[in-house]
């Protein structure tokens, strides 16, 4: 099976357990304090299970670095190994004969966890109807109470019914089984659940008992907070003068004589563990109040929690792009860069970046076409990812370059790390790559199989080895050639499947992620209808063929058919580069 599928569960789950594990640490060092605090660092531990680190993640990488940080990457290496240990690492998809079928472990897991969430979900339901039912056949009593008081025929025990407008619901005959003075403290108990929305606290955490219910560690983060909830209220009345032996006396008196309530969220007076709770309530002794070190500590903590997945994102999502300077082998040695006239450029063979084929270009020596300043970003910064960002003229304005560099240097080069240099210091170009949540197609096999044609051995050369022109019979590796007859686009590429999502991502302006699982280079050719988001800005010129008599397939259709591939709607992640800022260049 497919680590990808359950990554981001697991990891959620990893870091959630962490997250629990430093509460407990916490609780323990805060012993001696007041259990309402513990009981609040149980609720962060609960709520972080509905609240996964990747949003924190995604939200740090909203924040823009415009300059390297000086720390080595290993811290970054260090905490991903760490927060993240179950997510697939990148690379190559491995070698296989053929395309396994898709796993059902997935299906057969979401049906298990359905039918756990819808088990737990309606026991819940039937114990609140059967309570609610209780309180509505109660008959209301006439004591001087905050909340409204209801006295019920049933053997429940004193408790508190109710979220959001609670009711004090006592048994009947319980003002003739226990003293006044015992009843008075167990009324004050069941106050100090609805001083602190005991209830509301305790419904939040039954939703993420019925969300992650095959997980023990939630259940066991809800004993102890029904446990430390408990202390606190036994805390508080005895901090109101209440006799400890008449206040247990009445504890133990309701215990015998009523049954305690079946949910959480009802909040009585016999939970938790009662035999602790009679020897701590007897022997009264003393809760610290917090000292400066632990609130520093507690709002370390808490500060840590949140900082920590904002600053994973900013590592991972605010890369600068080469924005220091480049080596003396990274420029070229003399670069001339003049403007053209303005007009559409005449429709070509689109080569990597939509910037066409460099006849002009040869090893040593760079000659671009009237590219826009767009065309140019493509080019040097790697072809296929979406641009956002800078003012209009650099779609429309139009540059000549011709450069020379030391040696024979290739054109990959030139192409590359010398083209971002030059732009970065002739344009003041400045640009970051973010990585998002984005919608996305995903690539997968059809069940027919796939119906791609292995390259023979040799049959592709590689772009640096490639001279001023391609001879008869040559394909660029991993560069797409394309051109229009008619009202179709077609497309040929000699590469890997990972390659072809490149390209046809950057046709339907939309990241494509490969799950073919099929490793190996093809050559792949697609015939499909043209669309403006294929013709991009290169062929401005020959967008007048455009109708709507177009017959050709749609390249949904076309990757299906032609090829035995699907493309399927999903979210998932995805690069983008930012341009900051940049200048029109002085001519030379």
């Amino acid at each position: 099976m497919n680590l990808a599928y359950l990554s981001p569960l697991a990891n959620h789950l990893w870091q959630s357990t962490l997250f629990a594990g430093g509460a407990a640490l916490l609780t323990l060092a805060l012993r001696r304090n007041h259990a309402r605090v513990r009981h609040g660092v149980w609720l962060a531990a609960s709520c972080k299970f509905l609240l996964p680190f990747s949003l924190l993640i995604t939200l740090g990488g909203q924040f823009r670095w415009h300059t390297l940080p000086e720390a080595t990457p290993t811290s970054s290496v260090v905490m991903d190994e760490v927060s993240q240990p179950f997510t697939p690492p990148a690379g190559p998809s491995p070698v296989l004969a053929k395309v396994p079928p898709a796993s059902p472990v997935p299906t057969i897991l979401l049906i298990i966890w359905a039918c756990g969430f819808l088990s737990i979900a309606g026991s819940w339901w039937v114990r609140w109807r059967s309570i609610r039912a209780t309180v509505r056949a109660g008959s209301p009593l006439q004591l001087e109470t905050p909340i409204k008081v209801m006295s019920s025929p049933t053997r429940l025990e004193p408790g508190v019914f109710g979220v959001f407008r609670p009711v004090l619901l006592l048994p009947e005959g319980i003002f003739d089984r226990v003293t006044p003075e015992q009843l008075k403290s167990v009324i004050a108990h069941e106050l100090c659940h609805v001083c602190h929305h005991d209830n509301v606290i305790a419904a939040i955490h039954m939703f993420v008992e019925t969300v992650f219910w095959f997980h023990p560690l939630v259940w066991w983060i809800g004993r102890r907070m029904v446990e430390e909830r408990e202390r606190a209220c036994d805390e508080e009345v005895l901090q109101l003068g209440r006799e400890p032996r008449v206040y247990a006396d009445g504890i133990l008196n309701v215990c015998k004589l009523y049954l305690e309530s079946s949910l959480v969220c009802v909040s009585g007076v016999t939970g938790s563990n009662l035999k602790k709770r009679i020897e701590a309530i007897m022997s009264n002794r003393v809760v610290l109040k917090l000292n400066v070190a632990k609130k520093a500590a507690i709002a370390a903590a808490g500060a840590a929690a949140l900082a920590v997945p904002v600053v994973i994102g900013m590592m991972h999502a605010h890369t600068v792009l080469a924005q220091s300077p480049a080596s003396p082998t990274q420029k070229f040695e003399v670069a001339s860069i003049k403007a053209c006239a303005l007009g559409p450029p005449v429709p070509k063979t689109k080569g990597p970046g939509g910037g066409g084929g460099r006849p002009g270009s040869s090893p040593g020596r760079y000659q671009s076409y009237c590219d826009t300043v767009m065309d140019l970003i493509r080019t040097a910064y790697g072809g296929w990812t979406p641009i956002s960002g800078g003012p209009a003229w650099i779609k429309s304005d139009r540059y000549r370059i011709e450069a020379k560099a030391e040696g024979n240097t290739s054109q990959r080069v030139m192409h590359g790390p010398m083209l971002q240099a030059l732009l970065e210091e002739r344009f003041q170009l400045k640009i970051h790559r973010e990585t998002r949540t984005v919608p996305v197609y995903a690539l997968t096999v059809t069940k027919g199989g796939f119906k791609l044609q292995p390259s023979k051995e040799g049959s592709c050369i590689a772009p640096e080895d490639i001279g001023a022109h391609l001879q008869p019979g040559q394909k660029p590796c991993g560069i797409p050639l394309t051109r229009v007859e008619g009202p179709n686009m077609i497309t040929e590429i000699a590469g890997s499947v990972d390659q072809f999502c490149k390209v046809i991502g950057a046709m339907l302006g939309r990241p494509v992620i490969n799950k073919t699982g099929i490793a190996g280079v093809f050559d792949l050719h697609l015939e499909s209808a043209l669309t403006e988001t294929m013709l991009g800005p290169d062929w401005r010129g020959a967008r007048p063929i455009l109708s709507d008599d177009t017959t050709g397939p749609s390249i949904f259709t076309a990757v299906q058919q032609q090829l035995g591939l699907k493309l399927e709607s999903t979210k998932g992640p995805g690069d983008k580069l930012i341009i900051d800022s940049v200048e029109r260049p002085s001519e030379n």
